[in-house]
């Protein structure tokens, strides 16, 4: 399909970007455009591919995603090489993610190429908001159904867009510690569920345990298995990570928690050192046994917006326990430096993870 390009009458000034870019957070400033593609079941399916300025939508009060939910999104970035180039990492990872979340929301599936090319698309487009430094420009791709009904069914019409957010570094001054909450009265998934899928659902699920952690003066939840709230599954946003003293690693399996992006390049990039990696259950018990008996040095969690965040303390209404002295970790620290120079650019990719847009 060929894009329709219509650049924005009024895009914002130079001057105004410029001082939107020199602190910009996280998800609050947007570039001028984004592109578009609309599903219709009884003409041509996907068509009118297009990138346009960035405005609100227009919707039927009974649009099925109202209703019924139907919705899901992916989130990666684009880094900024020293040369001035532009890099994507992994983004057909990210759309054979987004088909699978689509064939479990009974959505219509995006081919996979026609993904990454409106994105890139966008990206060529709102070139100039590209943060340099450590700062990224992330994307959001996200489908969204929109038949008039009000009947229980999946919709026959979609709107899949990709709007850009320029975003600073996440940790000012470098990856800080994170003290943890864990949800004894919340889950997010169970199996034969929805926790593979990255749609708003799981994490609208999330914000009251969230909400509750933040109470308890915690900065992230991580939630236990469903059926037996033993089993470590992951935080509010992230995959999580643990540390042994015989050098290995371990992260709990898939199937009702998501597959991450970054999770499967540290899994792939420790491989690659050497490192023994488990992907099996591990209970909160053994986490709190492991800590303080001094087995496990270090837990942190990973994800496209922090890369990797330590986790220093764990609390709950059973108490606390701090990991690792609750200090930044050097195998966390070592994965996430290594992750981050291939997606800028500075170290080689052995594993074809980088796409050039330009």
């Amino acid at each position: 399909m060929k894009f329709d390009i219509q650049p924005a009458a009024s895009p914002v000034s130079e001057a105004d970007r410029t001082a939107k870019l020199k602190d910009p957070g996280f998800g609050r400033v947007f570039t001028d455009h984004m592109s578009v593609i609309r599903y219709s079941q009884a003409q041509q399916g996907w068509h009118s591919p297009r990138v346009e300025a960035r405005s609100s939508f227009q919707m039927d009060p009974a649009a099925a995603v109202l209703h019924y939910a139907q919705e899901i999104f992916e989130g990666l970035k684009a880094y900024k090489r020293d040369d001035g180039g532009v890099n994507l990492f992994r983004p057909d990872a990210n759309a054979r993610r987004f088909r699978n979340s689509a064939d479990r929301m009974a959505m219509a599936q995006l081919p996979e190429a026609l993904f990454i090319e409106a994105v890139e698309q966008l990206i060529r487009i709102d070139r100039a908001w590209m943060p340099g430094g450590e700062g990224s420009l992330y994307l959001r791709p996200f489908m969204i159904a929109n038949e008039v009904f009000l009947g229980v069914k999946p919709s026959a019409e979609y709107i899949f867009a990709v709007i850009a957010s320029p975003v600073g570094s996440y940790f000012k001054g470098g990856p800080a510690p994170v003290t943890i909450w864990v949800s004894e009265n919340y889950t997010r998934a169970a199996p034969g569920g929805t926790g593979a899928v990255k749609n708003g659902g799981n994490y609208a699920a999330s914000l009251r345990a969230q909400a509750e952690a933040i109470e308890n003066k915690c900065d992230q939840v991580v939630f236990l298995d469903a059926a037996e709230r033993r089993y470590v599954e992951e935080l509010g946003g992230m995959n999580v990570f643990f540390v042994f003293d015989d050098g290995s690693l371990l992260t709990p399996p898939l199937g009702t928690i998501l597959p991450g992006v970054t999770r499967d390049s540290i899994i792939t990039l420790a491989k690659d050192a050497g490192t023994k990696v488990r992907e099996e259950p591990y209970t909160i018990d053994q986490w709190r046994a492991d800590a303080a008996s001094g087995k496990l040095k270090e837990s942190f969690a990973c994800g496209t917006a922090a890369v990797v965040s330590p986790i220093g303390k764990v609390k709950s209404t059973k108490g606390e326990f701090t990991i690792g002295g609750g200090v930044a970790g050097p195998v966390a620290m070592g994965l996430r430096k290594k992750l981050v120079d291939i997606q800028y650019g500075r170290a080689p990719d052995p594993h074809g993870w980088i796409r050039k847009v330009f």
